[in-house]
């Protein structure tokens, strides 16, 4: 699948294992899968909250979309299931600066995403970060 050690560490939840892997010269900012994504990407639509807070400090990038046309945002809301993970992953990329205005391919804005998916909470973090 194209995945980095970042990427394999961050899908398994494997904290500590991410932490070498950046602190021995993996980058948090390879593109990666077969999706073209990140390992944030990844870690998001898990709902690893850990991991994302991780690569967030290491400098992944917020927004890179990937050629299904999601970020990290938008995937902690469609393949997340709106619990208190995917929520606490969803709150970690905002407050790290995640565009929430950034569109997916269908022009559907993070919050009427989660609006449709009837995640209450997220549409409220969403709501309170300025999302339309």
């Amino acid at each position: 699948d194209r995945y980095d050690i970042a990427t394999i560490a961050a899908v398994a939840d494997d904290v500590p294992t991410l932490e070498v892997a950046l602190a021995i010269g993996c980058r948090a900012t390879n593109v990666t899968s077969r999706w073209y994504g990140t390992a944030l990407i990844a870690a998001a639509h898990l709902g690893h909250d850990g991991a994302v807070r991780t690569l967030i400090r290491a400098g992944a990038p917020l927004d890179h979309v990937n050629t299904l046309g999601w970020t990290a945002l938008i995937e902690s809301i469609v393949l997340g299931n709106g619990g208190p993970r995917h929520l606490a992953t969803l709150k970690a990329l905002v407050a790290a600066g995640a565009n929430v205005n950034l569109a997916d391919r269908s022009g559907t804005t993070p919050l009427g995403l989660a609006k449709a998916a009837g995640y209450r909470e997220m549409v409220a973090v969403l709501a309170q970060a300025g999302g339309r």
